[in-house]
């Protein structure tokens, strides 16, 4: 994957239709999803329960674009190897899992992953200054996470203008989870972020049947985030 701070849209298939993620990933994808987000969620870290390894397994060979695999769990280095060996391409941890985070980003690497740190709503950014060299992308969560369809905490703007100064020319992603909408979109892109989450918004109104819906939401999402960034 060739680093560009272009928008990147990552639909989250937790929003997707479970009877047939197959199917929902291919539609996606077809649509104009530049990624496609798995959220796992381990019912302690945070309060739900999702997708173990196999079912990333199951996911792998219909992705076609990135396959973006969101951590909500703890521990989490116990589990690093196994969604590594089911496909991802990206591991994202949060930083509030355990105490040795620096560990966490080498098994990730190690692994042979893409390594992303995410930040919950409350925490601040003085942890990451002797960790930015070891990721690829900052996910800075919009909600508080475990369940999608979430109200978008605005307060969060700050923290991604102030990281986006943070990291400088480094090749780091910021991505943004929770509440991302048309009229959110615009907020976060100005702010630095450039990988947008987004759930309801993508799948709401469509099917895989149906999946033209899809492009439309997607397409709105892109063209609101690009719509007050400055031309290249």
């Amino acid at each position: 994957m060739t680093f560009d701070r272009s928008i990147k849209i990552a639909p989250s298939i937790l929003s997707a239709d479970f009877a047939d993620f197959g199917a929902e990933i291919r539609a996606i994808e077809a649509q104009g999803a530049d990624w496609v987000h798995i959220d796992v969620m381990d019912g302690h870290f945070v309060p739900n329960l999702t997708f173990g390894p196999p079912a990333v397994r199951a996911f792998r060979p219909h992705v076609t674009t990135f396959m973006d695999v969101h951590l909500m769990i703890a521990p989490v280095d116990p589990y690093i190897d196994a969604y590594a060996e089911a496909g991802a391409d990206m591991l994202t941890a949060h930083i509030e899992a355990g105490p040795h985070v620096h560990r966490t980003l080498q098994a990730i690497r190690g692994a042979g992953c893409k390594a992303g740190l995410s930040l919950n709503p409350g925490t601040g950014l003085d942890d990451l200054d002797y960790l930015l060299d070891l990721v690829d992308m900052v996910l800075v969560m919009t909600v508080n996470p475990g369940f999608g369809g979430q109200k978008f905490i605005s307060g969060q703007l700050e923290k991604i203008r102030r990281l986006r100064a943070m990291i400088g020319d480094r090749p780091i992603h910021i991505q943004v989870d929770g509440g991302i909408t048309p009229e959110t979109a615009p907020m976060v892109a100005a702010a630095g972020a450039d990988v947008l989450v987004a759930g309801s918004a993508v799948f709401r109104g469509g099917s895989a049947g149906s999946p033209a819906v899809y492009g439309q939401n997607i397409a709105a999402i892109r063209t609101a985030a690009e719509s007050l960034l400055a031309p290249v």
